[in-house]
């Protein structure tokens, strides 16, 4: 289906008013018989849906071509056949109740697993079995459980510790579900919802090895590594792969901010998907290096770093397009909910660690940031942050970069190397990694104060650094000082730092809930 089929169907009201009302004509003109028909039909509609493949329209939705597109009535449940037409994920092809069939628009529709389960703190639809297994054996606590989607069929598993006399291990129990909706783990006992399953295990052990106690202390970053290329795939919107995007596509909003390279603002693609242009500022860099920008993102695929849609080159000011990030940067967040956050210092470790796993994935692949800082880092639904600008990142193949003269750089959180020979390197951004950590603990305040950036300068080579926060545990101020060491070979690597960033999450979880 084309996007401009799209366009027209999203778009085009009266066009759907029209066929709505030639449909009620066609519908009047039928006789007594068929409307007998009709409603034999309806009153012999079909079992519900299995849970995974149902959808709940969103709103109304009137066809233009009656022979290949389903018409959609808000709040009607629906069975998804497939996501996938003509290679792209725009249309569905569903069925409704009555056993009728087509296509219908993806962003009309939403699943009802989402809108029920998502607000459970047990419900991680991201977990796979490996991944379920490891999370509650580090937990290790007898009846420590999570739901999490079936890997094999259209149903949900539930995951659960067992450590008693008899046995110890990770059993996994899958949910089934009835001919008439009813959801169940043994044919003795049946449930109307999940939810009810779920309440009624934690007072009864009945089929399970032992009953439903507790939730693992997890870490909401560690739970997305692990899908991490089934999320990619899902974010996806390009379904040919192919980094252009039409200018006809592509809408512009309001500003949502500026950079060194231009200006960003929100957007609408093919007149569905919300998006983050970035238009090229006028003399900054040559458009080959903006290109080439565009290239270096489309290679970097990682759940913490904000996802390339494709570049806009056929006019000026050229632009690329990326994923839209709904509570914009990083700093202005922090300073936004300070008083929530400094309440939450396990939330504030763990956007360390999204960080942190963000910038390994850049360090392994050779790439360096060179403007690492929470204003550089975007927060998205559910606290997840991701590494953003990527203007100034270069590929190198000796994990070492030398600028030209003349490039700026950020005073405050360059290392020694560059303030005295601006000279750029992984361990460079592991200083910068340090600074952006302790924003993150003072909720967004200015490193080093009010002092001027000559005074910051002479205060780094003389060997001074930042103090500790006051919400900062200690083992986590050891970790900051240690991105702060004078040498860059003494500084830990970014995959060194996501291992111990991990293990300290779990350790001392406890001490800061």
């Amino acid at each position: 289906r084309s996007t401009s089929q799209t366009t027209k169907v999203l778009s085009s009201d009266k066009c759907n008013t029209l066929s709505s009302s030639s449909s009620s004509l066609i519908t009047a003109s039928n006789d007594n018989k068929n409307r007998a028909y009709t409603a034999k039909q309806k009153s012999n509609s079909m079992h519900p849906f299995p849970p995974l493949r149902t959808v709940i329209a969103l709103h109304d939705f009137h066809p233009l071509d009656v022979n290949t597109d389903l018409s959609l009535e808000k709040g009607e449940e629906y069975l998804v056949l497939d996501k996938e037409v003509e290679g792209s994920r725009d249309w569905w092809r569903v069925q409704n109740k009555y056993g009728e069939t087509g296509l219908i628009p993806s962003n009309y529709v939403r699943e009802k697993w989402r809108a029920t389960l998502s607000q459970y703190h047990w419900f991680q639809p991201q977990l796979d079995r490996e991944s379920s297994e490891k999370l509650l054996k580090a937990e290790n606590k007898d009846g420590c459980f999570v739901v999490r989607l079936s890997s094999s069929q259209d149903l949900f598993t539930i995951s659960l510790m067992v450590k008693n006399s008899k046995q110890t291990g990770v059993k996994h129990y899958l949910i089934r579900v009835s001919s008439d909706g009813k959801f169940f783990i043994k044919e003795n006992n049946f449930f109307p919802a999940i939810e009810a399953l779920i309440h009624f295990h934690r007072h009864e052990r009945g089929s399970l090895a032992t009953k439903l106690k507790c939730v693992p202390n997890f870490n909401p970053n560690q739970i997305k590594t692990f899908s991490a290329k089934t999320r990619l795939q899902m974010n996806s919107l390009n379904a040919d792969k192919s980094w252009e995007i039409r200018a006809a596509d592509l809408s512009l909003l309001e500003e949502l901010g500026s950079g060194q390279f231009g200006v960003v603002r929100k957007g609408k693609w093919k007149d569905i998907f919300d998006v983050a242009v970035k238009l090229m500022k006028e003399g900054t860099m040559s458009e080959q290096d903006f290109i080439e920008e565009a290239k270096v993102m489309t290679k970097l695929q990682h759940p913490n770093l904000v996802q390339l849609y494709g570049v806009c080159i056929e006019h000026r000011p050229i632009c690329i397009v990326t994923e839209f990030m709904k509570h914009g940067s990083l700093l202005s967040y922090l300073r936004k909910n300070e008083n929530t956050l400094k309440q939450k210092p396990p939330l504030l470790l763990d956007m360390c660690l999204q960080v942190c796993s963000g910038m390994a994935y850049l360090e392994a692949h050779n790439y360096i940031h060179r403007d690492l800082a929470a204003r550089n880092c975007l927060v998205g639904e559910s606290f997840i942050v991701k590494v953003a600008d990527f203007g100034l990142t270069r590929c190198v193949t000796d994990d070492q970069y030398t600028s030209s003269s003349g490039t700026k750089f950020p005073i405050k959180w360059a290392p020694p190397e560059v303030l005295q020979f601006t000279r750029f390197s992984s361990k460079s951004d592991v200083w910068a990694y340090g600074v952006l950590m302790w924003e993150i603990f003072t909720c967004g305040k200015m490193p080093y104060g009010k002092s001027s950036n000559a005074q910051v300068v002479e205060l780094i080579i003389k060997g001074q650094r930042l103090e500790r926060p006051k919400i900062c545990p200690q083992e986590v101020y050891n970790i900051m000082k240690s991105c702060w060491k004078e040498l860059p070979e003494c500084r830990p690597s970014f995959s060194y730092l996501n291992v111990k960033l991990k293990s300290m999450f779990l350790n001392i979880y406890p001490l800061l809930r």
